[in-house]
């Protein structure tokens, strides 16, 4: 199968700027330094490229919504943070093939007039940061990045930011406030970043995934994108796939691409021949999926229709054995810990479902209790700044309400 985002892994050293050319590197940077901005953008739009960070909104739209004055200030950021737990792609990009990345930023800085591009990366990824920061000084040794590329006026210039490990520095605008130097708490919205970003600027925010995709549109255009996937879900995902299987790691398969199918052919069927319990299809904070419900086709649309989102496309399998009231401890942990607090809501719901859910667990809780759990996560969900509220909020309801039997089995 050909793929978009992996299509060099395996290549050994492909870190080096050399191999990285030898097998087509930096040829779309050229070819989109000969067009007009405007029309790469077009390309993009035209490709039905969507982010692959969670959200999955059109990324040339995105780029569109910025000010077309090209001497207006404008910024570019890579969204690398990678917090969410079963969430393991973007570091197979930028460990093994960071000039992609570059080149997709590069690509993408020119197309919106942006002239400084950050990688905000979580402080866990120190080892990822080294080879950013060795790929992208090779870059600029070369031509590829920094002043005058490629022999043009254009200039752009990226910076490697590391973050502190916080999950709600994943939400765009948070990560903005942690870049300023400020605590890493989202912003009310509007003004949007198109608008008001870094530093009070236009920003374009994108997931490393998204940014590695543009080589490939720019280089083959959007119709060749569109082989990949689906109507409005087009091209390729990274599905990391980890917990109870056989051969866990992170495969790159079309968007639509059957749930079943990823876990029984590709990921080898689950652990020890014993069976499926559930499924957290994007991240840990996707609504769980019964056994039942993984004849499904992992993409943004099909996912939500099923009461659940494809997210981050990490794969959580759980088998026969699991207690999900633990899973549940454990998310609710999660949450109550990265909560920024700025909420109350958030701040306050998430702590008393954590205590809550420890009670249940523990055999000392009641069936009002369950009660209680449910009825924070419906005043949770929509009383948010931003969607770790929410995503919280019915990541742990659907665990209750679908396997509610068990969380009553250990209650007095």
């Amino acid at each position: 199968m050909n793929n978009i985002l992996l299509s060099k892994k395996g290549i050994i050293d492909l870190h080096s700027l050399k191999k990285y050319i030898a097998h087509g590197g930096y040829e779309a940077l050229k070819k989109a330094l000969s067009m007009p901005p405007e029309n790469i953008i077009s390309m993009v739009i035209e490709s039905g490229l969507r982010g692959r960070g969670g959200a999955g909104f059109p990324a040339g739209m995105k780029w569109k919504f910025l000010p077309k004055e090209r001497e207006i200030t404008k910024y570019l950021i890579c969204n690398a943070d990678e917090g969410e737990p079963g969430t393991f792609k973007d570091r197979q990009i930028m460990e093994f093939d960071p000039h992609l990345l570059i080149e997709g930023m590069t690509i993408t800085a020119y197309a919106i007039g942006a002239c400084r591009g950050f990688i905000y990366i979580r402080g866990e990824y120190d080892w990822i940061a080294k080879v950013l920061i060795r790929a992208l000084k090779e870059a600029e040794d070369h031509g590829f990045s920094g002043d005058y590329i490629l022999g043009t006026d254009y200039q752009f210039c990226i910076d490697v930011f590391r973050g502190a490990g916080s999950y709600i520095c994943g939400e765009e605008t948070a990560l903005l406030e942690s870049i300023e130097g400020k605590a890493g708490r989202p912003r009310l919205k509007p003004p949007f970043p198109a608008t008001f970003g870094l530093y009070g600027k236009p920003t374009v925010v994108q997931n490393v995934a998204t940014l590695s995709s543009i080589p490939f549109i720019v280089n083959n255009g959007p119709d060749a994108f569109k082989t990949f996937g689906k109507p409005r879900n087009y091209g390729t995902m990274l599905f990391g796939i980890c917990g109870h299987v056989n051969k866990p790691g992170v495969y790159e398969y079309p968007m639509g691409t059957s749930l079943k199918k990823l876990i029984y052919e590709v990921a080898g069927g689950i652990k020890g021949n014993k069976g499926l319990k559930a499924v957290i299809p994007g991240g840990l904070s996707a609504p769980i999926l019964k056994a039942d419900e993984i004849d499904i086709e992992m993409d943004f649309d099909s996912l939500i229709a099923a009461g659940s989102i494809l997210g981050t496309g990490g794969i959580i399998v759980l088998d026969e054995n699991v207690s999900i009231p633990f899973v549940a401890q454990k998310a609710a942990k999660f949450f109550a810990h990265e909560s920024c607090g700025q909420c109350t809501p958030c701040r306050e719901g998430t702590n008393i479902i954590k205590f809550l859910i420890d009670r249940i667990a523990a055999g000392e809780g009641s069936l009002t209790d369950i009660e209680q759990v449910l009825r924070l996560c419906r005043c949770i969900k929509g009383s948010t700044l931003c969607a770790m509220g929410d995503t919280a909020a019915f990541s742990i309801e659907t665990m209750v309400k679908k396997f509610r039997g068990e969380f009553e089995s250990l209650v007095k």
